[in-house]
């Protein structure tokens, strides 16, 4: 009876989890404040208008601090870097998804960059200067690196 219990009890948590997944997903990406000469690296994506971050998808069980980099050296062309620190934490609801990514801030940043089919173009940008065709949310946090926004409350 208690072996029954057992399966029935673990079944039923594999299938909640299931019916949670299916209704409530969660999407985890990694984004860059890339640091290079007091300036911060934007991208243009093939796929999306105006000037963003750096960044993607964490892979399944990869630290979102790997990601970044990961992301960094297909993007850009990452060559080297100071270790990455973490900035904050975004959450984002698109229909019924949920997007968190995790902010990180890289120093010293040295890349080679050379367009792909992923990434267009890449600009560097004073924070407290920035172009009109940035996108909403990198405008957000490059204003709250400035110190022109309230930070976000899970820094």
């Amino acid at each position: 009876m208690r072996f029954l219990l057992s399966i029935f009890t673990t079944m039923f948590f594999w299938l909640r989890m299931i019916v949670r997944a299916i209704l409530s997903p969660v999407v985890l990406g990694a984004a860059a404040l890339a640091e290079k000469d007091g300036k911060i690296v934007l991208v243009r994506q093939s796929t999306a208008t105006g000037w963003s971050l750096p960044g993607g998808a964490v892979e399944r069980n990869e630290p979102p601090s790997e990601a970044v980099l990961r992301e960094l050296r297909e993007e850009i062309g990452l060559v080297s870097s100071q270790p990455p620190e973490f900035f904050g934490l975004y959450a984002r609801q698109v229909l019924w998804i949920t997007n968190l990514t995790v902010v990180y801030r890289l120093r010293e940043v040295v890349f080679d960059f050379k367009p792909g089919l992923e990434i267009r173009a890449v600009r560097l940008v004073d924070p407290a200067d920035l172009p009109l065709d940035i996108r909403l949310g990198t405008r957000r946090l490059l204003l709250e690196l400035a110190g022109k926004r309230p930070p976000s409350p899970y820094r």
